[in-house]
């Protein structure tokens, strides 16, 4: 209804006055349908005057939005919205671990080794509704960036979490979310999305450069290369530790969770990265904190939140982020050979060069085809003309393993699972690699060219192998009856447990193993994965070292270089974890924490304590390797068993010396056992090995140069 130009309301000035400040809340669909309401009760109603009055332009307007606002206060009660631009303090965030705020970025982890930094909004938000419906967006932008001097590792996480705090949650590649107890375990009611730069087989993890879904596991529901989808359906991979500067985009609407990421400054890409349906009903509880986690290990570098919005109401506030002005975290390298002139000098001087490699090679691939046209799967056939194992019928594997069921799954591979089964008249162990991954075809061949001619009774014998095409890759094994040491050291009581006598024989066959790969073929072989998991035990725990995925031959070579980091946390020598490159002395580092564990009954990670060499070292300096011995054995404090334990973990301090040089070499090792086994008269060898192997500063020990 229109009011007359000569009204008199006396408060329609005042409600004038307000109109601006309250326009924008009079437009929602409620409000206007109380408008049409009471026009409607205008006409019905008799008592036209007193309508009339309240039906002014105005006064409808104000009546309207303060409707508005109520329903606006009640809505608001269970919605939470906040914004940091570049503004984060130790005020407004909770900060747990090593995480710190720095010039209003709010930095995870730096450059120290297996910590933990974790930051959530300080106070609890709702998550459920009293329609049970759940929604949310959020949107922060980062940077990871790797340290000099360090390979990087490990991501970090966006999560929600029931509580504070870092307690019961593990550094390196747990995340900072979990750790070896609770992963998996449905009473975390943690929802994460992390940003992971390190490939963990333990976790199926794809590539070492991915973004997961983790639903109380860090095994993800559903991953991605880190990347995005540009506008012609094409996927550009975004490396996440190059210290570039990304925009992700976390959405949730009742169930569907997208996440989209993008480099900085572009626009959300239309197709998200991942799009999955999600129950957060028995996942989440009433109340959550919201925030980040970021862990390093041996591995390190820097994790930076520099900007970041969450709403539960507004699914675009994403858009309320500044994009400008942030520095560069990409490191730098001055080197010549990142020169635009040593660029530009090689692309011309080796142009020629590489298009006739590339007529060459075209020309040879031509010949080939044309001399037998095969599918690419029979180019494998090859292999077994060059490789001594033979090559069994898919079939008959299959039907030893029962069709690979998981009644007969007795472990896991790094790439696959293993099973037990029965080939003719002979117990075998068949490993199933996926060749979806590169990774996966290399172990293959690793496997098959490092075990072709390695023959030796401490190494796990490669029976054969076999193809399922445009499927797996199998091998084939002698099956150890005792399975793998890792589960007879530390998930047996002291009724089952190993004696000391079989521990010194364990250690003694993976010595001899090792010496073996080291020295005793035409190739050194390096195995650069030595752990209790990869030892096995025969019927007459005869132990044999085994899983060879990782190993790398070479002729004359002391070392291989790699791209990145191979191996297991806590058996990598320091310099592999710098460099990259795998040796002889880093096999021998990880057979030092192997003898550690074997006296210690004790694994070389574990949660809330100190690592394994580390920890046995200190207690070598006090002089309590008594208190340190596996408790299972109740060995005495004094007498021939406790002097040859402590002889056993100053020879593991030694292998497991910081410094490779001073290292043994493996023959040495061997000397050094039969030493032990041997000869125990001489105490003043043995006070040199103690007191070389508590020295950070010691290179070799004249006693061992004699072992040569």
């Amino acid at each position: 209804m229109t009011q007359n130009p000569g009204s008199t309301n006396p408060l329609h000035g005042c409600f004038d006055n307000l109109v601006p400040w309250l326009l924008s809340l009079t437009r929602s669909p409620f409000v206007l349908l109380l408008q049409l309401c009471l026009s409607i009760s205008l006409i019905c109603v008799p008592n036209r005057s007193f309508l009339e009055g309240i039906m002014s332009s105005s006064s409808i307007t104000l009546f309207c939005a303060v409707i508005s606002i109520l329903i606006s206060m009640s809505m608001s009660v269970s919605a939470t919205e906040f914004i940091f631009n570049t503004n984060f303090t130790s005020t407004n965030t909770l900060l747990f671990g090593n995480a710190t705020v720095d010039s209003s970025v709010l930095i995870l982890t730096r450059d120290s080794t297996f910590t933990i930094g974790r930051a959530l909004y300080p106070s609890k938000i709702p998550v459920r509704f009293s329609d049970s419906s759940f929604s949310f967006a959020t949107s922060f932008i980062f940077s990871v960036t790797p340290q000099p001097n360090h390979l990087p590792g490990h991501g970090f996480a966006f999560l929600f979490t029931p509580s504070t705090g870092i307690n019961g949650t593990s550094s390196a590649q747990n995340l900072g979310l979990f750790n070896f107890t609770t992963n998996g375990n449905p009473n975390n009611h943690v929802f994460a999305v992390e940003f992971d730069s390190f490939q963990n087989q333990e976790f199926n993890d794809s590539n070492d450069n991915h973004v997961g879904v983790d639903l109380n596991s860090l095994e993800s529901t559903a991953s991605s290369t880190a990347g995005f989808w540009n506008e012609h359906g094409e996927f550009k991979e975004l490396r996440i530790n190059n210290g570039e500067i990304y925009q992700v985009w976390i959405e949730c609407l009742n169930s569907l969770v997208n996440i989209t990421m993008a480099e900085l400054g572009m626009r959300k890409p239309r197709k998200p990265l991942i799009s999955l349906s999600v129950d957060f009903s028995e996942l989440l509880l009433d109340e959550m904190f919201v925030g980040f986690t970021a862990s390093t290990g041996q591995l390190v570098q820097s994790h930076k939140i520099l900007s970041w919005s969450f709403s539960t109401s507004n699914l675009s506030i994403g858009d309320a982020l500044v994009r400008t002005n942030f520095p560069s975290f990409a490191p730098h390298n001055d080197s010549i050979f990142n020169s635009i002139a040593f660029i530009v000098g090689i692309i011309v001087g080796g142009s020629g060069l590489v298009i006739i490699c590339c007529i060459v090679v075209y020309v040879l691939v031509i010949i080939k085809r044309r001399g037998r046209k095969k599918p690419m799967d029979d180019d494998i056939e090859d292999w077994e003309l060059e490789y001594w194992p033979h090559r069994f019928a898919y079939d008959d594997v299959y039907a030893a393993t029962d069709g690979f069921s998981e009644a007969n799954v007795v472990g896991f591979g790094r790439n696959g699972m293993v099973y037990k089964g029965e080939l003719g008249r002979s117990k075998v162990a068949v490993k199933k690699i996926s060749v979806e991954t590169e990774c996966g075809m290399r172990e293959f061949m690793a496997e098959i060219s490092s075990l072709r001619r390695l023959k030796h009774r401490n190494l796990v014998k490669l029976i054969g192998w076999c193809k399922k095409e445009n499927g797996s890759l199998i091998l084939v094994y002698e099956f150890m009856e005792n399975g793998s040491l890792d589960k007879k050291l530390f998930e047996c009581d002291e009724n089952t447990t190993l004696s000391w006598e079989k521990r010194m024989k364990v250690l003694s066959d993976v010595a001899t193993g090792l010496l073996y790969l080291h020295q005793g073929w035409d190739y050194k072989v390096i195995h650069s994965d030595v752990k209790a998991n990869n030892v096995l035990l025969d019927k007459d725990m005869n132990a044999r070292l085994g899983d060879f995925g990782l190993a790398r031959m070479q002729p004359n070579k002391r070392m291989v270089d790699k791209k990145q980091v191979v191996g297991t946390v806590g058996y990598l020598a320091p310099e592999v974890v710098r460099t990259g490159r795998v040796s002889m002395q880093g096999d021998v580092f990880g057979f030092g924490v192997l003898v550690l564990e074997v006296v210690c009954g004790r694994r070389a990670m574990e949660e809330g304590k100190p690592l394994l060499v580390d920890w046995m070292r200190g207690v070598m300096e006090r002089n309590e390797v008594v208190v340190a011995v596996d408790e299972r054995l109740k060995v005495e404090e004094v007498g021939e068993e406790i002097d040859e334990m402590e002889r056993m973990v100053c020879l593991g301090l030694l292998c497991a010396h910081p410094e490779a040089g001073a290292r043994p070499t493996m023959q040495q090792v061997m000397n050094i056992l039969g030493e032990i086994n041997g000869d125990n008269s001489n105490h003043r060898t043995f006070e040199q090995i103690k007191t070389s192997s508590s020295s950070t500063s010691f290179v070799e020990s004249d006693v061992l140069k004699s072992g040569r």
